[in-house]
């Protein structure tokens, strides 16, 4: 039977999945409280949130949630990382975080509804911003459009200094 902590449990992590759309999900076997609240603090500066989940409560907020791709990724002692906003900023984040704990070991992450391992995650977090991505779109669309307006410019830039030549030797001749 399902105390009423537990139903409030399961409410605050149904909340949290419906807020951050990016889930990291790490095993914290061997990490002392002090190195977790350590975690936690680097993390919150990110806005992003780390906490320690029973995997059965967690599958039941996931399930209710719509967010079942995570469920798989829920075996041993399992802690999440909640964030929003840009995915490979959150999975830097998270892995700069856990990189100076040997023992944190990165499972992989549910971005929306679409799963990925522990190898796509690094390689998520090794991808520029979003807004990196976009200026480099932008500049990719731009430079020909540059380049040909500096095409169609050089003819009439031609001419224009072949009458200046011509009208400053003419005028010398005279």
């Amino acid at each position: 039977m399902p105390t009423e902590a537990k139903r409030e449990t399961v409410a605050e992590l149904r909340e949290e999945l419906s807020r951050n759309p990016t889930l990291i999900i790490s095993e914290y076997r061997g990490l002392s409280v002090g190195d977790l609240a350590e975690v936690r603090r680097s993390l919150r500066k990110h806005n992003v949130t780390y906490r320690v989940v029973k995997n059965r409560l967690m599958r039941i907020a996931a399930n209710d949630a719509g967010r079942e791709a995570l469920s798989p990724l829920l075996k041993g002692p399992s802690a999440i990382a909640f964030g929003s906003g840009d995915e490979s900023a959150v999975a830097k984040a998270v892995i700069d975080a856990t990189r100076p704990f040997k023992v944190i070991k990165l499972k992989g992450a549910v971005l929306g509804t679409q799963a990925i391992d522990a190898d796509g995650l690094t390689r998520l977090a090794a991808l520029p911003s979003r807004d990196v991505l976009l200026a480099q779109l932008a500049g990719a669309l731009a430079a020909p459009m540059a380049n040909m307006a500096g095409l169609l410019a050089a003819p009439l830039r031609d001419i224009a200094g072949g009458l200046a030549a011509l009208i400053e030797q003419r005028g010398s001749a005279a």
